[in-house]
């Protein structure tokens, strides 16, 4: 019966129907006919008023009828001959053909890349001057933005020194242009403002179509192996810090600005994290109150609620471990607030805060501009620590407070000493603190030059005294070790009561090369076997260590938090440790642990960042696959195969 005909022959027939609808209606519509060769018009009534069918006022009529990649006097001659046989939507399409064709770039990017951005404008004349002969018109159709001169003289990248651009471990930025491009013309500002800002964190250049092979390294592939550009020109793609192929190379797919430029660099490309705005209650109570006690805090200030800078961004990775940022927008209503919190008076401007009861630090700028990239970097490293310094990891060594390391004033000291203020941030550590800073610009000064203290403000001149702070709650171990008491819990480890007590103390360290060089161990060879052996460094831990290189003695303060009393302690103590004979004590002293920075900039969120991306590439890439031209006949065939293999099984 026919029913179980159809039912049998089902999927070779589908098959068919979708290689004709791929051959008549999706080919089409993604390869449409050239301006060389034929097109389809409408025909307008009053030239064929007889055609009342508007199926047959489509007829085909050919544009220029020349082959295609003819030379430009071959589009002339055609052009002339055409000029007056046709009537007037003819005419403009030949009109614009023409211009198209005889135009050395525009021509070029045709040919090669099939690039047409003046295609939209043919409708629009097409439609405004129905009925109107070519002469009626405003002539050229297709009006070309020129390049400044100074753009055109812009070395660009080429192939021949495409690879020198890799010589260091930037990043590349390339823009891909046209001469004959008026939109690459008319975006050049753009690109020139986001190379400036993006000048001392990646390298940059520029390519033009006239270079092929490099262009055809650098642009999409159709199946067929086809390039082009999926956004037209200019195209933006950049080559990661470390990539030299193009199997790393990445794609710009938005709407091209200085703001979608430069961030899609510094979020895809560098990995930049971004930067907050807050507004001024948001500002205290999710930046201040939730900042880390170890990060110097950097707020800048603005009025255009612009993106960050690239090169705050890079600030921002640089210093994590040292200061946490955040953008604030300047309101005039908000004036009053942004004057007494940090005594800013008008936008832009850059505000450090550091040791709680210290007066910010305030940059100023006339615009967001007069700040660059190293101004920027130099203020960071001026301000990245506190007025009194904090003691970590980072630091240990960098202060002279480092069991195994050695003193601020040089190699050869053989005694040095750290004050250290300690405590679980709070109120107490922060008052703790003001007065160790007083403490200290006491001694600096000591202009009476009283005799108490003068043993503290010769040490602390001469780079044997130095003075931080410690966080007792982050470096517990350390914090145990140093204060070693009934009651250390009150300064110590996590929050146990509701007493917090700050304490100061102060270590001596003596160091002693002679039983330092006779004590240490020969290194053999089986040793050094040991030590990159994963088993035998994970049976060894810190604590089976050998002792410090140097002698460690603590001294406790138990007196008020009287800056002359505590300056007069300090002094004695000094002037002991330097005068007394006291016998080595090598100890171990617990590491002090890296702190969290609290930053959110992970690689899982790197990656929800790129998801947008990832899914638009894969739908672009299965649009670009559904038009391989080899679908329609591939889907024939294998019609055609089904149905003689179901037509010879019902055979037999």
């Amino acid at each position: 019966s026919i029913k179980s005909t159809l039912k049998a022959y089902s999927l070779p027939i589908i098959l068919l129907a979708a290689a004709l609808f791929f051959q008549l209606v999706v080919l089409p519509r993604n390869y449409p006919p050239s301006y060389y060769d034929g097109q389809s018009y409408t025909v307008p009534n009053q030239f064929y008023p007889y055609l009342v069918s508007e199926f047959w006022r489509v007829m085909i009529f050919t544009v220029l009828g020349i082959p295609r990649y003819s030379s430009v006097e071959q589009v002339i001659q055609a052009y002339e001959n055409i000029n007056a046989k046709w009537y007037s939507n003819i005419l403009f399409q030949v009109q614009y053909a023409y211009e198209l064709l005889t135009n050395e770039y525009t021509k070029r990017d045709y040919d090669v890349y099939n690039i047409d951005e003046h295609s939209h404008l043919l409708e629009k004349v097409k439609e405004s001057n129905l009925g109107k002969h070519i002469s009626g018109i405003d002539l050229p159709l297709i009006k070309l933005t020129p390049f400044d001169p100074a753009d055109r003289d812009v070395a660009l990248i080429s192939s021949e020194n495409f690879l020198s651009k890799f010589e260091d471990d930037k990043a590349l930025l390339i823009q891909i242009i046209s001469f004959g491009s008026s939109r690459s013309a008319q975006l050049s500002n753009i690109w020139k403002r986001a190379v400036y800002l993006l000048n001392d964190i990646v390298n940059s250049g520029v390519v033009e179509l006239a270079d092929v092979n490099l262009v055809g390294y650098l642009a999409e592939r159709k199946p067929r192996g086809q390039p082009f550009f999926r956004k037209g020109l200019p195209a933006f793609v950049a080559f990661p810090a470390g990539c030299k192929s193009s199997s790393c190379l990445l794609r710009f797919d938005g709407d091209p600005s200085v703001d979608s430029i430069t961030d899609w660099v510094a979020t895809e490309i560098l990995n930049l994290p971004r930067i907050p705005y807050y507004s001024k209650d948001s500002l205290v109570q999710k930046f201040l109150g939730k900042s880390k006690p170890h990060q110097v805090k950097v707020i800048l200030i603005s009025k255009t609620g612009e993106r960050a800078s690239p090169f705050v961004r890079q600030a921002s990775k640089n210093y994590l471990n040292h200061m946490k940022f955040a953008l604030a927008l300047w309101k005039e209503e908000d004036s009053a607030f942004w004057l007494r919190m940090f005594g800013v008076d008008s936008p832009p401007a850059i505000v450090i805060l550091k040791d709680p009861g210290v007066e910010p630090v305030v940059y100023r700028g006339k615009s967001k501009r007069s700040v660059n990239a190293s101004m920027f970097s130099d203020v960071l490293a001026k301000n990245k620590h506190f007025v009194l310094p904090q003691l970590r990891n980072l630091t240990s060594a960098e202060l002279g407070c480092d069991a195994r390391g050695y003193s601020r004033s040089g190699r050869d000291t053989k005694i040095w000493y750290c004050a250290i203020v300690t405590g679980r941030p709070s109120l107490e550590l922060n008052r703790m603190r003001e007065t160790m800073r007083r403490v200290q610009e006491k001694l600096l000064s000591n202009e009476s030059e009283d005799p108490r203290l003068a043993s503290a403000s010769l040490a602390l001149r001469e780079k044997r005294l130095t003075f931080a702070w410690l966080d007792g709650e982050s470096q517990n171990r350390y914090c145990f070790f140093h204060i070693h008491s009934e009651d250390s819990f009150e300064t110590c480890g996590p929050r146990r009561g509701i007493n917090d007590v700050a304490r100061l103390f102060i270590v001596r360290f003596e160091r002693n090369d002679e039983e330092e060089e006779n004590s240490e161990p020969p290194t053999t060879a089986a040793t050094r076997r040991h030590e990159r052996n994963v088993f035998f460094a994970s049976w060894h831990q810190p604590e089976e260590a050998a002792a410090d290189p140097t002698s460690s003695l603590v001294a406790k303060y138990n007196g008020s938090n009287d800056v002359s009393e505590m300056t007069t302690w300090i002094s004695q103590t000094v002037r002991d440790g330097d005068s007394r004979n006291i016998s080595p004590f090598r100890t171990t002293t617990p590491p002090l642990v890296p702190e969290d920075n609290g930053e959110t900039w992970t690689k899982s969120s790197k990656k929800l960042i790129g998801i947008p991306s990832v899914a638009r590439s894969f739908v672009s890439g299965g649009y670009d696959r559904l038009t391989d031209p080899r679908i329609g006949p591939s889907l024939l065939l294998v019609a055609l195969l089904a149905f003689g293999r179901i037509w010879l099984n019902r055979s037999r």
